[in-house]
């Protein structure tokens, strides 16, 4: 098994689900558990400028220029060490697919648990590849610990001696299997992990001028070959409703419920501008939880959109339905408090494009088809190329992220910690 791979299965197995609940930074203790561990093993491989910022759960290193290339511009990659609260990250029971048929994959058998290319056409991309998916009880993390093992495998190689053209092979069968660091000049690399990304946190403390690199990637995206420059404009909105509780037979004219009027809210929403409806450029509301009683009910929503004007026209929309119905049912009774995430990062980096044509050069060598298209989401780099740090986001290989249909395809795997070596020795011409 590769390095990229081992160091994946060592990852996930490892707790680091973030709480967007939590009033704390980072969110969850035990994501330093891993960030403890990625520190110790950078100084293991020869790293240097260590820092492991121990009360904000950041992890920042630096792999030297090569001799003579110190003066080329300080390139970066980041991964997130966070994953989503959606589903649990406990107790995750990887195994390997190998030489998947193209058919369906029992997770659980005892639970009923198969993943499909009928529901999951992505999978009829891996046909002969190796997937590493989940038991059907969590999720897998590949979200972003893929991402992380990538960078790591490469910090290796470029640090001194590893194994990355003999793919797939136990031993090098050759010399040429071997790539030592004197034959890949590049510039100084900084490399940093973060945490609480799932929750919208990630880059909340993030030390861009501590990190020092001119511009930077995240490695944290879906299919080998995902270049990304463009994401949702994204804001988090909480409605509560205020009902008045009677008893259900002396009700008529004085019960307020909360929980119908939360539901008559969602209804004034516009039925096909929701995530099921929506591809592309297309932006949506979302209610990811709704909670309550008669007294009181409460529904979490995201509003997204890559246009900033259509953007700023669903947050209007979305207050006035609140004020609509505060007519309906007395001043008061909905409130609505809402906060912007992140913004769509293409401004900054069509200043920066060399960071595209670099890449998509990289991955021409390398035999990788460039996949260049939003992101229907986003990443730290969104928020990091705002404040300074110009960063589009890359693949990692991973499919169905957030779930426990979530998986990796180790070639792809494999092939990234390649492309990210490539592209280190692009900025260092």
């Amino acid at each position: 098994m590769s390095k990229v791979i081992d160091l994946f299965l060592e990852y996930v197995k490892m707790d680091t689900q973030s709480d967007e609940e939590s009033t704390t930074f980072p969110s969850t203790q035990k994501q330093h558990n891993l960030a403890a561990l990625l520190a110790k093993q950078l100084e293991e491989m020869g790293a240097k400028e260590i820092t492991y910022d121990k009360e904000h759960c950041y992890v920042y290193a630096t792999i030297p220029a090569t001799k003579g290339y110190e003066d080329k511009p300080v390139l970066g990659f980041i991964a997130h060490m966070d994953t989503s609260p959606a589903v649990s990250g406990a107790n995750v029971k990887p195994r390997i697919v190998k030489n998947y048929d193209g058919g369906d994959i029992v997770l659980n058998a005892e639970e009923n648990v198969v993943m499909k290319p009928a529901d999951f056409p992505s999978l009829n991309l891996y046909k002969g590849d190796d997937l590493i998916v989940t038991d059907g009880t969590t999720l897998l993390g590949a979200d972003d610990k893929a991402g992380i093992a990538e960078i790591m495998a490469m910090a290796e190689v470029l640090l001194g001696k590893s194994v990355v053209q003999s793919i797939g092979k136990s031993e090098p069968e050759a010399d040429t299997d071997v790539i030592e660091q004197s034959t890949i000049p590049h510039g100084k690399i900084r490399i940093a992990f973060t945490s609480d990304e799932e929750i919208g946190a990630g880059a909340d403390y993030f030390d861009v001028k501590l990190f020092g690199a001119d511009f930077a990637y995240t490695v944290d995206g879906g299919r080998i070959g995902e270049l990304e420059y463009e994401n949702f404009n994204a804001a988090n909105a909480r409605v509560t409703v205020q009902g008045r509780s009677v008893h259900p037979g002396d009700a008529k004219n004085k019960m307020k419920n909360a929980i119908l009027i939360l539901q008559e809210f969602q209804s004034l929403l516009p039925d096909k501008e929701s995530p099921m409806h929506t591809e592309g450029y297309e932006g949506f509301y979302h209610l990811d939880s709704m909670s309550g009683t008669v007294e009181q009910a409460v529904g979490d929503y995201i509003i997204r959109d890559h246009s900033k004007e259509e953007f700023e026209y669903k947050k209007r929309n979305f207050i006035n339905q609140a004020e609509i119905l505060n007519i309906v049912h007395g001043a008061g009774t909905i409130t609505v408090d809402m906060k912007d995430s992140y913004y769509n990062m293409r401004e900054i980096i069509e200043q920066h494009m060399h960071l595209i044509d670099n890449a998509k050069a990289a991955m021409e060598e390398l035999g990788i088809e460039p996949i260049v298209q939003p992101i229907r989401g986003g990443t730290d780099g969104a928020r990091l190329s705002f404040m300074g740090l110009p960063c589009p986001n890359l693949g990692t290989g991973s499919h169905n992220c957030h779930g426990k249909y979530e998986y990796a395809s180790v070639q792809s795997m494999e092939k990234i910690v390649e492309l990210l070596v490539k592209i280190a020795e692009k900025y260092g011409k």
